[in-house]
């Protein structure tokens, strides 16, 4: 329950350095999602299978480096605080290797381009792990409230889908959509403007999260890598938390989806509907909205219903509506192809979905953050940084799967060839539709099912502190 003499969290500084490091990671991840594969494919001439290869492996040694440096970050004993030295180290890698990404700093040909974007992912991915992983493990520690968390977490996402959105509509209006999607000079504009931003959020994050985290509690059993045996016992016996194992499944059954959906999505805006760079950028325009309403929804449904119960309700309603944009057009209910019309009905849809799939993932991460006391109380270890690592390494692991999966549509229904939306044919987007679809929603339905099986409510939450500030004033180890 909210302390009603709280001071609201709006006016904590704070508040917003915790959620402004997002805007590193959306914009890194709308970059690796939605623009990186189209790139590889039509500006280096890798084919799409190729190109998917490179970024699932990847998303694979991210997955893996996650949870090695969660649980490090945990055990970590600075006068910075547990997480702080790991987001400085990001400051010396992420933003060079995203610049470089986008603008190859060395010839490369057909021979060499898929092993210069598979090097640059790898240093990207790491980067981004040192810097992500250790700042939104931070939350725990600073917000122990069971429903204020969700409002921590709704700045946050909403700064994540303001940077990565945000980049996404101007890089349409001006960069990519200007020149064109097979055009090397908007990329290179994207991959400056991108880097300078990513630096700017890691910095101010960063140091304005500093004072606090330097200030909390360090831990007396630090990392030790001639342990490793021992480290790696560790991180098994804090994933065995039943109510973590379903948000751990769910990410690993929706990751995989998500992998496939958001490699495809400038395929299918671009090709399947037909829209143009402005278009899609004005999309982008709409969905700023989504964002803002969610900031508002999300903390007001899981107050009022549950976290649980209002995430699955928030991901079943944008579900519903995903897949009717296709089906109306190809049974022809839909406006022409590429017109403004088709785009203003279009948008309408991506705005709803994206209010759902924010809401539902404000929650998620907000129940993952009560995962961190359940487990205290078994292990007596704050594992914060593992829980979200490790939520991330089961969407990360398999969502290189789903790009895999996307790379080989792209082959297969024939659009490795098409470089312009005359070229489309009926034949191509049924194709597209009918491998797409059902792959895309089976998945999501199955990981809401298994999400379900969360049981972490207010009333057990408020349980979990109560025995572990007992423990504290009994002088029992809770951190050791």
């Amino acid at each position: 329950m909210i302390d009603p003499g709280a001071r609201p969290l709006e006016k904590r500084p704070i508040f917003w350095f915790y959620g402004s490091a997002a805007v590193a990671y959306g914009i890194k991840d709308n970059a690796f999602s939605y623009l990186l594969l189209i790139f590889a494919n039509k500006v280096l001439g890798i084919p799409g299978y190729l190109a998917s290869i490179a970024l699932a492996i990847a998303m694979v040694w991210d997955a893996v480096s996650d949870l090695l440096l969660g649980h490090w970050s945990d055990k970590t004993n600075s006068r910075l605080g547990r997480r702080h030295p790991f987001m400085y180290a990001a400051l010396l890698i992420l933003p060079a290797s995203f610049y470089a990404l986008f603008t190859p700093v060395v010839d490369i040909d057909a021979d060499t381009a898929f092993w210069y974007v598979l090097v640059l992912a790898l240093l990207i991915r790491t980067g981004t792990t040192l810097f992500e992983v250790p700042s939104t493990a931070l939350l725990p520690d600073l917000e122990q409230d069971y429903d204020r968390r969700n409002k921590w977490l709704a700045l946050r996402h909403g700064f994540g889908w303001y940077g990565g959105n945000g980049i996404h509509t101007v890089n349409f209006f001006f960069w990519v959509g200007a020149y064109g999607v097979t055009v090397q000079t908007g990329y290179t504009i994207f991959g400056t403007v991108g880097a300078l931003l990513i630096a700017t959020a890691i910095v101010a994050s960063a140091l304005g999260t500093q004072k606090v985290a330097a200030a909390l509690p360090r831990p007396t059993d630090t990392f030790r890598f001639g342990a490793i045996t021992r480290e790696i016992a560790q991180i098994f016996q804090s994933l065995k938390n039943r109510h973590f194992a379903a948000l751990f499944f769910y990410g690993l059954t929706v990751g995989v989806a998500g992998g496939l959906g958001t490699a495809l999505y400038l395929y299918n805006t671009t090709y399947f509907f037909g829209f143009s760079g402005p278009q899609i950028a004005t999309t982008g325009v709409f969905v700023l909205i989504s964002p803002l309403v969610a900031y508002w929804a999300g903390p007001a449904l899981g107050y009022r219903f549950g976290k649980p119960r209002a995430a699955i309700a928030a991901l079943t309603s944008r579900l519903l509506l995903y897949p009717m944009p296709y089906i109306l057009l190809l049974t022809g209910y839909w406006p022409a192809i590429g017109s403004w019309t088709s785009l203003a009905i279009y948008s309408v849809f991506i705005v709803i979905e994206v209010i759902g799939l924010v809401i539902g993932g404000v929650l998620l991460d907000s129940m993952m953050a009560d995962v961190v006391e359940d487990s205290e109380i078994v292990t007596s270890r704050r594992s914060e940084g593992l829980f979200f690592a490790a939520r991330g390494f089961a969407y990360k692991a398999v969502s290189a799967g789903g790009i895999i999966g996307a790379g080989t549509i792209v082959s297969l229904v024939g659009l490795d060839a098409v470089t312009s939306i005359d070229q489309m044919t009926h034949a191509i987007r049924v194709d597209i539709a009918l491998t797409f679809l059902p792959l895309y929603l089976g998945l999501c339905f199955l990981a809401l099912a298994i999400v379900s099986r969360y049981g972490i409510d207010r009333a057990g939450h408020s349980t979990n502190l109560r025995t572990l500030s007992a423990r504290k004033a009994e002088g029992e180890p809770v951190t050791p």
